[in-house]
């Protein structure tokens, strides 16, 4: 049998123990600069690497890895696609290797699905886990999707999936990608989401906080990643509606952009680019600037700005709620600059000499 059963587990017990590293499909931001172009974007490449050693947290507790990727999946009507599997399985890190090395299948990953790797240790962990959503880990590497609300969609052993590559033992990335595909969650359609979004605003004396972005975009990501603070959340949520338009992965989603840029007298400049509007879909403030598009605010000029779109469409937002969204962004930059300015941490020496 080819990939890694029960018994195995005993036999590779001796590669267990080592330091992970959690993995992200999500390529890192950048460093501070302009926001990122739309034209021309592609998934950034890695080249096709070694296995890696270490692929799942074995500390990490699976309970909570997926609830987290539901909440990202919620948000971006994505999937979630658990790979079941261990460090000492050599089958497993093949396959997390072909998914992070393939071009198309990264892409994939990066667009349509929330990737969680949990550790099974001998066939001794998160077995509550896997019988709670269905997973009958008989052999591993194992993949389970759900939706978006957790329930199970799929359950696939990944024996059908392995093929030799280069003469070695691997997986095929064109019946991966297939099977990826085949479960790809439903594209949402802009224009009912915008007026979704109106619908929400209009009953709760609300305005619409209008951001475009896409999958690729780092910048986008910590402007998601900074609006989701649960203080940030709460301040914002006082007179805004949170509507994502993806450029990319909606219906439409282009179109909208185009259309909103058209309304307010700019050319396309990069994204994330952000609108305020009324309930009835009036352009209150935008987001390019005296200095070109603000993206995620990150400088100081482009925080300003902000604060300047902030003023021009507050209800119920106070002047210290706004300095108080503004310390934070401005905080963000100050602690990016004190981590490039801290001298790298000097390894612990040994007492006693050599």
């Amino acid at each position: 049998m080819s990939r890694s059963s029960i018994w195995s587990g005993a036999v590779a017990a001796v590669f267990c123990g080592f330091p992970v590293l959690a993995q992200d499909p999500r390529p890192a931001p950048a460093p501070a600069q302009s926001p990122v172009r739309i034209t021309g974007a592609v998934v950034p490449q890695d080249p096709k690497p070694a296995v890696e050693p270490f692929v799942y947290d074995e500390k990490a507790d699976g309970k909570q890895q997926v609830a987290a990727a539901l909440a990202k999946a919620k948000k971006e009507n994505q999937r979630v696609l658990i790979q079941w599997g261990a460090n000492w399985c050599g089958w497993c890190k093949w396959l997390a290797g072909t998914m992070k090395s393939d071009n198309d299948l990264r892409r994939e990953l990066l667009y349509e699905y929330q990737v969680v790797h949990i550790d099974i240790g001998k066939f001794d962990k998160h077995k509550d886990l896997a019988k709670q959503l269905g997973a009958e880990l008989k052999s591993i590497p194992f993949l389970t999707i759900l939706d978006a609300d957790g329930k199970a969609l799929v359950q696939q052993n990944t024996e059908p999936f392995e093929a030799k590559v280069d003469g070695k033992d691997g997986h095929d990335s064109k019946l991966l990608l297939a099977f990826l595909k085949k479960h790809e969650a439903k594209p949402l359609v802009a224009a009912d989401v915008i007026a979704a979004a109106m619908a929400t605003a209009k009953a709760n004396d609300k305005r619409v906080f209008l951001h475009f972005g896409a999958p690729w975009c780092g910048w986008c990501h910590r402007l998601e990643d900074w609006m989701a603070q649960p203080t940030i959340a709460a301040l914002l949520g006082k007179d805004f509606v949170d509507v994502k338009i993806d450029n990319d992965r909606m219906t439409g989603g282009k179109q909208v952009y185009e259309a909103q840029l058209a309304a307010a007298g700019q050319q396309e400049s990069g994204i994330p680019w952000l609108v305020f509007l009324d309930s009835d879909g009036k352009l209150l403030a935008h987001a390019t600037g005296p200095e070109g598009n603000v993206g995620f605010p990150y400088q100081p000029a482009e925080v300003a700005h902000f604060g300047t779109m902030l003023h021009a469409a507050k209800v119920a937002l106070t002047n210290g709620d706004i300095a108080a969204l503004l310390k934070s962004l401005n905080e963000t930059r100050e602690r990016d600059e004190a981590k490039k300015a801290a001298p790298p941490a000097v390894p612990p020496q040994r007492e006693g000499g050599s």
